[in-house]
């Protein structure tokens, strides 16, 4: 339900609205009057534009779509996904302009990018027990003293010195003294030298290391796409791709899939809303089964006419 808003007289002058569309500007302001008390409302095209341009049909979905990409890139809405996949949105300055009175709880998900860690929004009274969240204490570090003649057990109430520092001694003396060197623990030969030390650089027992996984945001999907182009490509053009790409990061594509769709999509100059069908028939595109090449014979004339021609000559 449609609720009053405060719209300040700075917003005319707000260099952020100004940045977008007046289109773009208004479904903002509109926005301020359909968000709940916490900022946040649907993600859904059709249904911003069946609240704010009802009486203007030339203002479709699809140019209401717009207007939101324009206002995420001012950073003026954040748009995001909740947990049951739907789209939503909130206004990330809500909380700076709009002074609610008894505000009521949201019913849609929090903001993962810009709400508290305990889900709480700002301006909204976190609880005052936890005691659901345990933090578990502290480690302390052990020292490593190479002067260090003995083995010291490390004491109940460190020392001063030591407590200053957060450290307690090391229990073990070093391996190496200043005097000379006595390496014997870490000689690679010799079956009774007792056990090596293992750097910690190094890879551990059991297998390699695993690579690190391909993570590759859609901003240098769409710069890569854009630099491979002989000519730069309009900006709606790469603001459409760049939201196509984005859901398609969003549900795990993997991005070589989506850098053959790409590729596909600047040699045969598509629409931006058919890369979807690109990035599908790159990733399950069967390739074609040669046939066996035809090979010519030459004529020749048959040795036996009557068996070849059937006794029609």
């Amino acid at each position: 339900m449609a609720r009053i808003r405060t719209i300040k007289p700075e917003a005319f002058v707000s260099e952020s609205l100004a940045t977008v569309s007046l289109t773009a500007e208004r479904t903002f302001l509109g926005l301020l009057t359909q968000a709940d008390d916490q900022g946040r409302h649907r993600d859904h095209a059709a249904i911003i534009a069946g609240q704010l341009w009802v009486l203007r049909p030339e203002h479709t979905p699809p140019d209401v779509e717009t207007d939101l990409a324009q206002l995420a890139d001012a950073g003026l809405v954040c748009r995001y996904k909740g947990p049951d996949d739907k789209r939503y949105l909130h206004i990330v300055t809500w909380h700076q302009h709009q002074k609610i009175n008894r505000p009521s709880k949201s019913r849609l998900p929090a903001c993962p990018h810009h709400d508290t860690a305990v889900g709480t929004t700002p301006g909204v009274a976190a609880p005052t027990a936890r005691a659901s969240i345990t933090e578990p204490a502290p480690q302390l570090h052990r020292t490593l003293r190479e002067s260090s003649g003995q083995v010291r057990e490390p004491a109940v109430n460190p020392s001063a010195d030591d407590e200053a520092a957060g450290q307690i001694n090391f229990t073990e003396p070093s391996v190496r003294e200043r005097g000379g060197l006595h390496e014997a623990a870490v000689t690679p030969h010799g079956p009774d030298l007792g056990p090596r030390i293992m750097d910690l650089g190094d890879t551990p027992s059991g297998g390699a290391s695993a690579p690190a996984p391909d993570t590759v945001s859609a901003q240098q999907l769409i710069a890569e796409y854009a630099a491979a182009c002989a000519h730069r490509p309009p900006k709606d053009v790469l603001g459409h791709l760049g939201r196509e790409v984005r859901k398609l990061v969003d549900e795990g594509i993997a991005p070589a899939h989506i850098r053959a769709g790409l590729e596909r999509h600047r040699t045969k100059g598509l629409h931006p809303s058919t890369l979807p069908s690109l990035v599908h028939e790159a990733m399950n595109a069967t390739p074609a089964t040669p046939t066996a090449p035809v090979t010519h014979r030459a004529w020749t004339n048959p040795t036996d006419v009557e068996a070849a021609f059937g006794g029609d000559l």
